[in-house]
């Protein structure tokens, strides 16, 4: 099964100027090392999806050797869409041009064991509907003309309908390419016709996440997860996702030390072909 990683760096800019320099940590740069080269390993050819900036980036720095392709296809202002608000717009912007069927896995998230994928919808889990993250659709601030689908299930409570729960896309398997377009472009639309409130969470999660599983829903498509959500925190030895061990890493060095020998040593043992990217890595000033 075909993959992509996904890059684009509009975001940074966005926040740090177009002259900034381009900077990835190296618990990063790791993980995505472990992530492209264990999926190959076991599933099939994965490919980087990005804007130019990041494909010389990555060949700058030498380790583009992890994936099958590098496709500099994103464009850099993310066709007008805010970047500071989107942060992940181009995963969608990605997936449109990428026929189905797909597999879209985020740097920070490795899939240790062979998938056996099938004519299902797969996330990583779904998650609860926190107003917090998830609000009701009354709270998003969206230009003249854009109307919400009277079509979707809003309910954010257990009712005579049962609930949409978000699904979370750090891992996602997209079978069929009617319905990727039809969800990537309801994203789209909604991403370029929302108001700059500032808002870096709610509106992107509903775009990426919500609306992934308002679309399924509607059109009646089955979905697979492949964690349960009320689960998450249990061991277990087939996925890992960085995701909020990124700040921890970033407040603590020792932590961030000891999670890149660790992986330092996975590369040396499962692929040591592939051991000078570990050299690489560490002399990146």
């Amino acid at each position: 099964m075909r993959a992509i990683h996904v890059n684009s760096f509009a975001p940074f800019f966005a926040k740090n100027g177009i002259n900034a320099k381009l900077k990835i940590e190296k618990f990063d740069l790791y993980n995505t090392v472990l992530s492209a080269l264990t999926w190959r390993k076991k599933n099939g050819k994965i490919d980087l999806v990005c804007d130019l900036a990041s494909a010389d980036y990555y060949k700058k720095i030498g380790i583009t050797s992890i994936w099958n392709e590098v496709k500099a296809i994103l464009p850099d202002d993310l066709e007008g869409i805010n970047p500071v608000m989107f942060w992940a717009a181009g995963k969608l912007l990605a997936l449109r041009e990428t026929p189905s069927p797909v597999v879209m896995i985020d740097t920070d998230f490795i899939v240790w064991k062979k998938l056996d994928l099938n004519i299902k919808i797969t996330a990583a889990h779904r998650e609860d509907l926190n107003p917090n993250v998830y609000p009701d659709i009354d709270y998003f601030q969206m230009k003249s003309g854009y109307n919400f689908d009277g079509r979707f299930n809003y309910k954010t409570q257990p009712a005579v309908l049962p609930v949409a729960l978000p699904l979370n896309t750090a891992f996602l398997y997209l079978p069929d390419e009617s319905f990727k377009q039809y969800y990537v472009n309801m994203a789209i639309d909604f991403m370029k016709s929302a108001e700059d409130t500032g808002d870096v969470l709610c509106y992107m999660v509903y775009a990426e996440q919500r609306l992934l599983a308002l679309c399924a829903d509607r059109l009646k498509q089955p979905v697979e997860t492949l964690l349960d959500k009320d689960r998450l925190f249990e061991p277990q030895n087939d996925f890992t996702h960085l995701w909020g061990a990124k700040q921890a890493m970033r407040d603590d060095r020792q932590e961030e030390i000891k999670f890149c020998q660790r992986c330092a040593d996975r590369i040396r043992r499962d692929y040591p072909e592939y051991v000078y990217l570990t050299d690489l890595i560490e002399n990146i000033k």
